[in-house]
This record gives C-alpha cells, structure tokens and sequence, in this order.
C-alpha cells in the first residue's frame, strides 16, 4: 500500500460530506484541542486530490486539440458555449467539492498542527487546490479556517482571481518552501515541489522574472535531490513507475478507496475505453508528431503517446488500470517552463534552446539549432511545441493554451474568453442561495 494511505482509512472517519463544500464541519475536528496527531487529517487533504485527477485530464485535454469526445452531449468540450453547464455531475461537482475538502482538512493541519514539516505539506495542498480552482473557474470562494461558519454565507461570495493568487496561493507555497526539505519522501511534497508549483504559478500570472528563479532552483538542484529525468520515456508512466526519479509530484492512486469522482478513470478516458469517447484522439496531435518527425527522425514518444490504429492513447497501460497515479508536476515540464522563462527574460536562442536538449535527445530527435529558430518568437513556438509533444494526455494542454494566449491560434477559432473558464456547478450556486455566482457566458 502506497505511503499516503498509510493512514488514510483512519483518516476518512474524519471528513463527512453536507449540502455546501465550504460549509463542512468534520465532526471528529469538532474540538481540535483534542487531537494531538495530525497525520489522518494530513492524508486526508491528499487524498481530496483524487477528485480533481479525471477532471482535470479532461478539461486539460478534451477541452484542447489532443483528445475529443464522441458520444453526445460530451463533444460540448470542443464547443465554446454554454452547453457545458450539463457536465456538473460528471465533472465539475466533484472537482469542486474535493477541492474545497482538500483545503478544509489543510486548513486543519494548518491551525493546529505543530509539526512544521505537516503544516508546509498542508501549506502545499491548500495551494494546489487553490491553483486548481482559480485556473478551472477564476474567481473563487475562499475559506481560511478549519471549522467555517455554517450560518454566515459571506464566506461564499467568489474573491477575485488576483486575491486568491496574492494572499494565499503564493504565501502558501513560500512558507511551504520554507518548512520543507528538497528531498521527496514517500511521495509527499517537497521544497522543489512547492518551488516547481510558484514557477508555474508565476508563469501563469506572466510574472516571469519571480517565475526563473524558482524554476532554477529547481532545475540546478533536482540531480542533487535524486530527481532526474528517465533514460526511457515510456518508463515514466504505468503503475510500475510510480514514483520515479522523474516525478516531483504526483497524486498517489489506490483502486481500493473510491473518491468524489467515484474512482480516478483518466487513463480509461484516453484509452478509449469509455463509451463517451472510444475513439479519442484529435487528428491534429497526429499532425503535431508528423511535423516533429519532418526532418525523418522517430520521435520516441510517439509510441508511447498515441495509438493511430485505435485512435487513442496507450501511454497509461490497461495494467494496473485505476491504480495509475497521477503525475502533478514531473522534471522534463519544469525544465521546459524554466526554457520559457529566459526565453521571455530575454536570453538567447542558444541558452533557452540548450534546456530542451536532454528531452529531445530522449525522444530521440535533434536538438533545435538557434540559427535557424534565431528570434524570441520562434523560441517560443519551440517550447509550446515541444510542450505539446512531451505532455501529452497529463492534462496541460489547455491550461498552457490560455496562459499563452494562443487557444484561438492553436484552436483554428474564435473563441469568447469567457470559454476560457468552466461553469461553476449549478448546485454550489443553489445551495448557497445565489451568494456564488455563476461564470459570465454560463
């Protein structure tokens, strides 16, 4: 059993759900002057992260141009209009309420723990569900405190994006950095865990400068910490691989305990082996590996990637099925965001080119030659293209699409960007009597 669960059937007598998410009251936290031990509430706040793993693969590929939809009303992800209110049951209902659990239980650990290593663990969750959250729906309700009001609805009124970034998504992660170590133990968060997620928190603020120096911490530091990336990229994945040199962060999985999603189905979805999507995989990821391989070069990660024939993704093996983890944040992303950030500071093609070296000498291409790709923007494209290929079906395509500004470009669309958001789930506005709003366009 996975070192997350060590504690986790104990850990789940603590959390019960009710009629509103922020409004959980964990009976067994009643009174946390008596608790002297936090680590089931710990685990519980990492074990909430399931339910955002199958959400969040399908936002991030479904919604974009590697993955798509057969069965009707789920093509509505590649329709930019309000018909994706209907998916509240099957995914963003469940994304919401186990996020808002993940925080409650931080929020726990936070208070009351005092154990510095628990409380910048928690202080990493709590900021990871916030990331989720803002980036998935933008403004968003914020409850700090780990026995919320449940009369006093202010607490649900959405604060803006910005506020949510300011006050809590990046202190949370700068005391994290400062409370944990840089080696990963048993899978839990770390220092360059919490520095690889303010990277990209920065990245996606377009704060670029703040964004290189935690990248670079974590790019010049990983090797020392054991973290590097895998001489083979098809042993990153599968349930024998869990956890490997090349992982920073993932959410850890086990088959034997259901989630708010029911059971984490990721690797079903890109499969094809959900009736919604059997064949799912878009045409254009196909035309993206054909460019890469122009030259008459394999990409390596093809293979591994998509599966032409069947018209999906093989890249999670039907071994091992639902106990496939899900990798949050992983080297080979973090070194290409950090080729992002000096590209944008201004360096040269030379310098942000070389990040991307090891990575397509793994797959098995050239390095890019900086007098031909000799501009800003045509770095740039480099990375984003690169991006594509490397992560593909790990839920990054459509998050990187709107923080880059180019969904429209990449997408062969217009799109309002009220689009760019999610609806928020119907019976979140309802339960609170309308104090939570609904998205603009939804």
């Amino acid at each position: 059993m996975k070192t997350v669960y060590k504690y986790l059937l104990g850990s789940l007598l603590l959390i019960t759900a009710c009629d509103s998410d922020l409004d959980q009251v964990p009976p067994n936290i009643a009174s946390t002057d008596s608790l002297t031990n936090f680590d089931g509430v710990l685990n519980a706040a990492y074990f909430y992260q399931h339910g955002s793993v199958t959400p969040m693969a399908v936002m991030g590929d479904f919604r974009a141009d590697n993955a798509l939809m057969d069965e009707e009303p789920f093509p509505a992800f590649d329709r930019y209009n309000a018909e994706l209110t209907v998916m509240e049951d099957q995914f963003f209902g469940p994304f919401y309420t186990a996020m808002y659990k993940s925080i409650l239980s931080a929020n726990n650990v936070i208070d009351n723990s005092i154990d510095e290593t628990q409380v910048g663990e928690a202080k990493f969750l709590r900021a990871l569900s916030y990331f989720k959250l803002v980036r998935v729906f933008g403004d968003v309700p914020v409850n700090l405190s780990p026995t919320p009001s449940t009369t006093d609805t202010s607490i649900l009124v959405r604060e803006p994006l910005e506020d949510v970034y300011n006050n809590i998504i990046v202190p949370d992660l700068m005391d994290a950095i400062a409370a944990l170590d840089t080696e990963i133990v048993g899978g839990r968060a770390s220092r360059y865990a919490a520095q690889s997620l303010l990277g990209k928190v920065y990245m996606t603020r377009g704060d670029f400068g703040n964004a290189e120096t935690q990248l670079a911490a974590v790019v010049n530091g990983a090797a020392a910490a054991g973290i590097q990336l895998q001489a083979d990229y098809a042993d990153i994945f599968g349930v024998d691989n869990d956890l490997n040199s090349e992982v920073i962060f993932a959410t850890q999985i086990s088959s034997s305990i259901s989630d708010e999603y029911g059971f984490s189905e990721f690797w079903s979805w890109y499969g094809g082996l959900d009736t919604k999507a059997l064949m799912p995989l878009d045409s254009d990821l196909i035309a993206a590996y054909d460019a890469s391989e122009a030259g008459g070069d394999t990409d390596l990660r093809r293979a591994v990637n998509i599966d032409e024939t069947l018209l999906s993704s093989p890249k999670y093996p039907q071994t091992g099925g639902p106990d496939h983890d899900w990798i949050e944040i992983r080297l080979a992303d973090v070194q290409l965001l950090y080729a992002e950030t000096l590209n944008e500071n201004g360096a040269t093609p030379a310098v942000s080119l070389a990040e991307l070296d090891d990575i397509r000498t793994r797959a098995g291409l050239p390095v890019l030659d900086p007098v031909t790709i000799n501009t800003q923007a045509l770095v740039r494209q480099s990375i984003q293209d690169e991006r594509r290929l490397e992560l593909a079906f790990e839920g990054h395509r459509w998050f990187d699409l709107v923080r880059t500004g180019t969904a429209e470009a990449e997408m062969g669309e217009a799109i309002n960007s009220d689009y760019f958001l999610f609806p928020i789930p119907i019976s979140e506005i309802l339960a609170s009597g309308g104090v939570i709003t609904q998205n603009p366009g939804y």
